[in-house]
């Protein structure tokens, strides 16, 4: 699928050339030429980068970079700012507020291009990252990054033992491990750690995260072996 690029200029001239130029490189492109139209496209139309002049009629570049950094459906959303103003004072602020990148007119279309594709490129990097931390399963959110937990919307506090099980067993869901495995894994080298312990920690864990601790959901009893998360 072809990338947008969503191209906002108050020069037809300038957005007709970047447009072309992005196409004839496989791009799509939307175009707008004042901020309230750049921030109604970005909401509706979800490009997945802006070009964006900071002399805008009406709503200014930098305004439109602060409403799209706001919103939650475009907070993330990759923009490069495109603006005569070669200021360095200015570029720091653009960049402060949320500019991705940021280049001064006259400008090489040439490197223009490269630039989106490196900030592009840069941008799936990171989502593929943000999504391998993200772990979700029938209302249950595990952030491996923060070691955030929530169920349905709500924070769940747990200790260091339940968060560090949670996270082990949730990367192997529907695998089953015996308590010695859980200790070997989850606990390592600890010593002085009985496997019944584990007993204790998957009773805090399920009281932690299940709706009924007695019929769960999540970390599931198999008789006569051990534990496992549900898939």
């Amino acid at each position: 699928m072809k990338k947008k690029v969503l191209i906002v200029d108050d020069e037809k001239d300038i957005v007709d050339l970047i447009a072309y130029n992005l196409e004839k490189e496989g791009f799509a492109t939307l175009r707008a030429y004042d901020g309230e139209a750049a921030l109604d496209v970005a909401k509706a139309k979800k490009p997945d980068l802006i070009i964006l002049d900071l002399m805008l009629p009406g709503v200014r570049g930098l305004d439109v970079c602060r409403f799209i950094r706001k919103s939650p459906d475009t907070e993330t959303l990759p923009i490069i700012m495109l603006t005569a103003r070669s200021d360095q004072t200015d570029k720091i602020l653009g960049l402060e507020i949320g500019a991705d990148d940021y280049i001064t007119k006259p400008f090489n279309v040439r490197e223009l291009i490269a630039r989106v594709r490196a900030v592009l490129r840069r941008w799936d990097e990171r989502s593929k990252t943000a999504k391998d931390e993200i772990f979700t399963f029938k209302g249950l959110h595990m952030n491996y990054g923060t070691y955030e937990v929530t169920v349905d919307g709500r924070r769940i506090e747990m200790g260091p033992t339940e968060i560090k099980l949670l996270r082990f067993l949730t990367q192997h869901p529907g695998r089953v491990y015996t308590r010695d495995q859980l200790l070997d894994y989850v606990w390592g080298d600890e010593t002085f750690v009985e496997p019944r312990t584990v007993d204790v920690h998957v009773s805090r864990l399920r009281a932690a995260i299940e709706t009924d601790k007695e019929n769960p959901q999540y970390i599931l009893t198999v008789r006569g072996i051990g534990y496992k998360f549900a898939v």
